[in-house]
């Protein structure tokens, strides 16, 4: 049993590799979003009250490109359910009687990655922990969003264009690695891909847009994906609160 203080620190420590593996992502976050047209401090603001990544990157992405509201919404919406899912699952963890405002709290900081940490460890969470393992990868988004932000209001127009091509870079670097390792991320990829292209190929669909186009494809692959490889229920670990 640690104490407060002792299960805050862990969770610093825990949260700290995670935070310095945001900050090139969300530097070009800040870099894509400022070259796209939007200001600085609306795109640090974004950092700040968002910690959602992809849906960060798609939903700025519509906004420069003038998409509607309801658009907007939806895609972000579909790129952010996963959220909902791993708040249910680490609901199962938490200790008892934790308020609903501690709830709040910490889940504004769950991610894929702290996700990940908080799950495997065995036993109750406590929200100091938890605290601890979300404040480092905040800290690191919001840093990362600040410096890609400021650094591009410095560089020259061509630069700053040419540099777009990192956010392309970003997210092969992120499906390729697992696609390396398993065969559903594959199929759940080629899926996607396929959806994308008869959507944007086929004539008949042309009155759907781009934002939309998203959305589907999500869908229709998750929805494949989930059904042809359903997720194998793990055997609980020992009862050890951090």
């Amino acid at each position: 049993m640690k104490t407060g203080r002792e299960a805050f620190t862990y969770g610093w420590k825990r949260g700290i590799p995670i935070a310095l593996g945001y900050i090139p992502v969300s530097f070009t976050f800040g870099f894509m979003a400022v070259s796209g047209g939007l200001p600085a401090w609306l795109v640090i603001f974004i950092s700040l009250s968002n910690l959602t990544s992809a849906g960060q990157f798609a939903g700025t992405n519509l906004i420069i490109g003038g998409a509607g509201l309801v658009e907007i919404m939806l895609t972000t919406f579909v790129i952010n359910i996963r959220y909902m899912l791993m708040s249910l699952s680490i609901s199962q963890k938490i200790e008892p009687g934790m308020s609903l405002i501690k709830r709040m709290i910490f889940a504004f900081g769950i991610t894929d990655e702290t996700f990940s940490v908080a799950s495997m460890e065995s036993g109750r969470l406590s929200f100091s922990y938890l605290v601890g393992l979300i404040l480092a990868p905040i800290a690191g988004w919001s840093l990362g969003t600040t410096m890609g932000a400021l650094i591009t209001k410095a560089m020259p127009d061509s630069l700053a264009m040419a540099m777009g091509i990192a956010l392309y870079a970003m997210f092969i670097a992120i499906i390729i690695p697992p696609m390396k390792k398993s065969r559903p991320v594959v199929l759940v990829v080629g899926i996607s891909v396929l959806v994308t292209c008869l959507l944007y190929y086929v004539p008949f669909f042309s009155f759907i847009s781009s934002g939309f186009r998203v959305i589907m494809a999500t869908v229709v692959a998750a929805a494949f994906g989930a059904g042809l490889f359903p997720a194998e229920e793990k055997e609980e670990k020992e009862d050890v609160r951090y």
